[in-house]
């Protein structure tokens, strides 16, 4: 007879053989289709994370996975040394949809967000005229943008970044949601820009005040430094628009993508800007092996599609607006907040554990939906944008039972 092998078993060989850079859930799953995941005993799950919203067009989208499973069979990597037939296609339709006049692929969204550092600091020596070695950067607290040794070095949680160091100078850090902070900050001529999320997710979905971002926007406008929206997490229809940033009307000099620009099926990121700040960096100064590869640039494509053919946008700014409203019906003094905007939504949790959003993400689990803390006392609610009012409706009721029945 064949060997079942159980959860525990995957568990311990990740223990085993794997790094322990990350604290999973205890379930390992092996299927996906929609909104639902399966794990390897067969148990049906909501999945409200969506891979930290690089899912936001279902698990398996049968439009992505067929232009994949086409492209893979057809040319896959060339790398930049050669052109491929595919890398041009699909710059004209990103740069057209999201009205730039330049994309530079990489591949995943710490790399974007380097790319976009580079871009910047570049465009400040050669444009703005700042002295060699001099670029300032302004970054918020609380953020979040990747891992990468320079990225770290400007975050503020001791988890990222502690031991280390030394870290990458050519950085400031000013309170987020805050305008005033902002403007005292600028009157540094040596800043060249200003990174930004417009909602800090990893910070448990810190939704800032309305106008903060067209604010700051200005604020940038004013003193001649380029306002980089990063986007990786907000974007592509995940809070009820194509772009955060478009609640606000805000066209961000450099526009940082990534996530669901694969539809959870490959690593695809991007950043975007006009040619101004674009063509400062030249042939072999910066690059990627992988980034523009045919098979990148297809799924990319088709995932953009299937944001707009099905409008996703607008069914996660109403499916939002229902788990917000029915999250806030809850009569628990565990929620102490319900916060959001589409469909990057999170409960802040009050309770004398400190693990207690933990072990309320164990009984959600126990109780067929997936969801994960993040900074200790918030819970993110983020799944797929395709989920219908029945499955919400569904999984509200879920959340609202597992709640009520938490010591």
């Amino acid at each position: 007879m064949q060997e079942v092998l159980t959860e525990q078993y995957y568990i311990d060989l990740e223990d085993k053989h794997g790094a322990h850079n990350y604290h999973p859930l205890p379930v390992v799953l092996e299927r996906g289709e929609g909104v639902h995941v399966w794990d390897v005993e067969g148990k049906k799950y909501f999945d409200f994370l969506s891979s930290y919203s690089a899912v936001n067009q279902g698990h398996n989208h049968p439009k992505i996975l067929e232009t994949l499973r086409k492209q893979a069979g057809t040319l896959s990597l060339t790398s930049r040394a050669f052109h491929n037939n595919v890398l041009g296609e699909y710059e004209k339709y990103a740069t057209e949809l999201f009205g730039y006049d330049k994309l530079l692929p990489m591949n995943t969204g710490a790399e974007a967000v380097e790319t976009a550092i580079k871009l910047c600091r570049r465009w400040g020596y050669h444009v703005k005229g700042v002295e060699h070695d001099k670029a300032v950067i302004l970054v918020c607290s609380g953020n979040f943008h990747g891992r990468t040794t320079t990225i770290i070095s400007f975050s503020q949680d001791p988890d990222s970044n502690t031991d280390f160091g030394p870290y990458t100078p050519g950085f400031e850090c000013v309170q987020y949601n805050d305008l005033k902070a902002l403007e005292t900050a600028l009157a540094d001529k040596n800043v060249v820009g200003f990174l930004v999320e417009p909602i800090q997710g990893e910070a448990g979905v810190f939704v800032p005040d309305d106008g903060y971002l067209s604010g700051a926007y200005d604020l940038c406008k004013a003193n001649n430094v380029l306002f980089l929206g990063d986007e990786i997490q907000t974007g592509l229809a995940r809070t009820g628009k194509m772009l955060c940033l478009d609640h606000e009307e805000v066209r961000p000099d450099i526009l940082i993508l990534g996530k669901a620009l694969s539809g959870g099926m490959y690593p695809v990121s991007a950043v975007l800007c006009d040619d101004e700040i674009m063509m400062t960096i030249k042939p072999g100064e910066h690059g990627s092996t992988y980034g523009g590869n045919p098979l990148a640039c297809k799924v990319a494509m088709a995932s953009l599609e299937v944001l707009i053919e099905e409008n996703l946008a607008e069914n996660a700014e109403k499916m939002g607006e229902l788990l917000r409203s029915e999250l806030r019906k809850i009569d628990s003094p565990l929620i102490s907040l319900v916060r959001g905007k589409g469909l990057l939504n999170a409960i802040v949790i009050k309770h004398e554990d400190p693990k207690a959003a933990w072990k309320l993400c164990l009984k959600f689990k126990e109780n067929g939906l997936l969801a994960k803390p993040t900074h200790g006392d918030k819970i993110r609610f983020a799944p797929p944008l395709v989920i219908n009012e029945e499955q919400m409706l569904e999984c509200i009721d879920i959340i609202k039972k597992t709640v009520l029945a938490f010591g």
